[in-house]
């Protein structure tokens, strides 16, 4: 495709990732199961007597409650696999007799082999993918009904990070009339667009399991915010005996609010579908309206608008919490993203949880949805440490030939509704250099990225790529053409001498910015951007200066599990924010670089030290008379410095070369204090104080009052001195103690060396600080949580539970 003409999308996203219905006929049934590590024989059976095994909710992810050992594999976080069962009873009432069941689970890693009353309803190997099943065959209404999942994950380094194992996602039931929207039955586009009105075309795919024709009528409402209606239409629609039929309606609306980063505005649209006056199905969506146009010369514009994509690569755990991750959990590192201007995010390398979707989808975050880090071979899997010793091989590429397309074209119908998603990835550096793929061309040019040099004849051709890549373009453009299909080349040498990226829309460039120029003037017509890139100032600005580079996606957004260095390492720490979701000092770096809002910051280092400047930590806890280098990111015109009031050196323009300012100052204790001003005005002020010795431990609600049904609290927990100052080398050991209607999820301190014990309810601080993850347990009203430690004057706060 030569250039994409400006698209505009029409989105609905459905409640939750149950099919979209109205609650009343879809159940979430993630309370009451039961789970065993290992696998014993003839645990599908009804009859199996599990009493011995331990009740679990869900989302539930065992790999995460460990232990952490060194002789297992680095690439997940040295983090156990292996195999475990879930059982439980499902109530299906006498009342839904002659109803439709479905199951559905949004994620099972891995091998979820779903039985029900026995029966094998067959097994999916990615972990990633959501998983339905018509049941209606297999349950009894009115009678006892089990169901029981066998998990498979004794491949344990299948993946460059951590995955997770379980039932880690939701799972629903869902009950429906023989006549009813078919599983992602519903998708919205739009057939023109004006300044003051768009034509919206509905498409709603409808099933008939009985015997006979059925005519229906479907009608479709479109509301605002204040529940008055911006559209509506009516047709009727007959479909054949035991056949499904597809329904095309258009919806004009006038004056559309649309949907962006600075206003996520969502409508909500009916779909109800009537069986002569009889209701026989209803869902309820949101829907986001935008456009979107991409260009080789100028970029990204959203709705009409250029702008440049700020964004950041997220793999799908949280650190202690594994890849079981609660919405608030998400909510609070998505939130403390978009503050440091991130306005993007890849979901990497594989479909995430969808309520990350439904998150981006309400903040105004664009994504990047992609579907595989390998294709038909696999990659390497370090095992003794990030890209040391000796590789393996276990991975997806496995099951690629045979579930690969099914696998995306289930990720597309699952996610093609979210206005948050504008590009689909089909790969993330399949191609790189001899990890499979190899080309006579890696004889004359590098890449510029660690790979084993020199054409490797043993290894598959690179040529391949390209073939591979129209037929998964192909299962994209089949299910959504209303968005581009993408891919992160890792070894665009390589590639640009092979068909892969003119099988793509838009090419994504890995750690490649030495390339953007060259391969704009020799490729005019594809549209570039950084699909990975570094923290540099170098990287940015090749983003920032150059009209045709649309963005960047900053490796990596969070820190993550897996990936690991040697041991000692639970995971990769080039994140903007640690483990639990704290801002580190490179992401107040970022904020100056890409946020509108006036902010400023500064932390220190010993001057003789070897030091990242942008990685300057927030402390004045130094000797008398050290000389210690202090480092200052701003987006202010202007920045000056004080201790105790009394100025320190010149006032300092902001620098664009070195992206920070800096000062060599004499240290003595006090309050130093760096401020910020812009047109001759103090725009932004950040200090910092010299602490004392700890004193007590602190605790903060950060997301309170939270739903009392499973709904979760984050508690930010200090170590301080005296003078309620937080104590950065504090790293005595907290004591979560809950009473009441909540339960201790996981404390996370961020420590990325500390292999320790994360299931009981103690854990070492890390830089003064850590944070408890609470569930409440569904009871209204208020808990208790009392924090200690050895020494310290104890806390206790109350949450609030609604």
């Amino acid at each position: 495709m030569k250039k994409l003409l400006p698209l505009l999308f029409l989105a609905c996203l459905s409640f939750s990732t149950a099919p979209v219905q109205v609650p009343a006929n879809v159940q979430n049934i993630n309370d009451g199961w039961l789970f065993f590590k290992g696998d014993p024989p003839g645990a599908e059976a009804p009859a199996y007597d599990a009493s011995g095994w331990r009740r679990v909710d869900l989302p539930h992810d065992w790999s995460v409650e460990g232990p952490y050992s060194p002789a297992l594999a680095s690439a997940t976080g040295y983090l156990p696999g292996g195999i475990g069962w879930y059982r439980r009873t499902i109530d299906i009432p006498v009342g839904r007799k002659g109803q439709k069941v479905f199951l559905h689970f949004e994620g099972i890693y891995r091998n979820g082999e779903i039985f029900v009353n026995g029966s094998s309803l067959g097994m999916r190997p990615s972990g990633y993918v959501p998983v339905q099943h018509d049941i209606t065959p297999f349950v009894t209404p009115g009678g006892v009904n089990t169901v029981a999942v066998r998990v498979d994950h004794s491949e344990s380094a299948d993946s460059r990070w951590y995955t997770g194992s379980g039932i880690y996602r939701d799972v629903w039931l869902r009950f429906a009339d023989p006549v009813h929207i078919a599983p992602w039955g519903i998708y919205t586009t739009t057939r023109a667009f004006g300044g003051e009105r768009s034509a919206v075309t509905v498409e709603t795919t409808l099933e008939n399991s009985t015997g006979r024709a059925r005519t229906v009528t479907v009608i479709q409402e479109l509301t605002r915010h204040d529940r008055t209606v911006a559209a509506r239409h009516s047709s009727s629609v007959t479909l054949p005996a035991g056949g499904s039929e597809r329904l095309v309606q258009e919806l004009s609306i006038a004056g559309p609010r649309l949907w962006s980063v600075e206003d996520p505005y969502l409508y909500s649209l009916q779909t109800t579908v009537k069986a002569g006056e009889r209701v026989a199905d209803r869902g309820v969506t949101r829907v986001g309206v935008r456009t979107l146009a991409f260009d080789p010369d100028r970029g990204f514009s959203l709705n009409g608008k250029n702008m440049k994509i700020k964004g950041v690569c997220l793999h799908h755990d949280a650190g202690t919490l594994g890849s079981a991750v609660p919405r608030e959990v998400w909510a609070h590192r998505l939130e403390t993203l978009k503050a440091l201007g991130c306005n993007a995010i890849r979901t990497s390398h594989n479909p995430h949880a969808p309520l990350l979707y439904d998150l981006c989808d309400e903040m105004g975050l664009l994504v990047m949805d992609e579907a595989f880090d390998e294709w038909e071979f696999p990659k390497k899997k370090w095992l003794e440490g990030w890209n040391v010793g000796t590789p393996g091989f276990e991975g997806p590429a496995s099951f690629f030939d045979e579930w690969g397309e099914r696998d995306l074209g289930d990720l597309v119908l699952r996610d093609r509704n979210h206005p948050s998603v504008f590009m689909w990835s089909i790969g993330n550096e399949v191609d790189y250099p001899n990890d499979p793929y190899s080309h006579p061309i890696l004889d004359r040019e590098g890449i510029g990225q660690q790979h084993a040099p020199g054409y490797k004849p043993t290894q598959p051709h690179a040529d391949r790529l390209g073939a591979i890549a129209r037929r998964l373009a192909a299962v994209v453009r089949k299910w959504d053409p209303s968005r581009p299909v993408t891919a992160g080349l890792a070894g665009p040498v390589m590639s640009n001498a092979t068909e892969y990226p003119a099988a793509l829309d838009v090419a994504g460039y890995n750690y490649s910015e030495n390339r953007y120029a060259a391969d704009h003037a020799r490729y005019p017509e594809r549209v570039l951007y950084g699909s990975e890139t570094g923290h540099s100032l170098d990287a940015w600005k090749a983003v920032r200066d150059q009209a045709f580079i649309f963005g960047q996606f900053l490796w990596t957004g969070i820190d993550c599990l897996g990936e690991a260095h040697r041991w000692p390492s639970r995971g990769f720490t080039s994140g903007l924010l640690d483990l639990a979701g704290n801002k580190k000092p490179r992401a107040f770096f970022r904020e100056s670089l890409w946020s509108d809002k006036p902010m400023i910051y500064c932390g220190t280092f010993p001057k003789a030290a070897r030091f990242s400047a942008t990685d300057a930590p927030p402390v004045w806890n130094y000797r008398e008379g050290d000389e210690v280098t202090v480092i200052c990111y701003t987006n202010c015109e202007k920045a000056r410095l004080f201790l105790d009031g009394r100025e320190l050196g010149p006032e300092k323009a902001r620098d664009d070369d070195k992206g920070y300012l800096s000062w060599d100052v004499q240290w003595r204790p006090g309050k130093l204090e760096s401020v910020g001003s812009s047109a001759g005005r103090e725009r932004a002020r950040h200090t910092l104080e010299t602490t004392g010795r700890p004193h007590a431990v602190r605790a903060v609600p950060l997301n309170s009052p939270v739903a009392a049904t499973r709904g979760t609290a984050l508690v930010e927990i200090r170590i301080v001195d005296d003078g309620g100052r937080t104590v950065l080398d504090a790293d005595g050991e907290i004591t979560c103690v809950p009473s009441g209607p909540v339960r201790l999820l996981g404390l996370e301190a961020s420590d990325p060396t500390d292999m320790g014990d994360y299931t009981d309810n103690r854990q070492k601080a890390f830089q003064g600080k850590i944070t408890a993850c609470l569930q409440a347990t569904g009871t209204k009203g208020t808990a208790g949580v009392r924090f200690t430690s050895p020494g310290l004057e104890p806390v206790e706060i109350t949450l609030e539970l609604k």
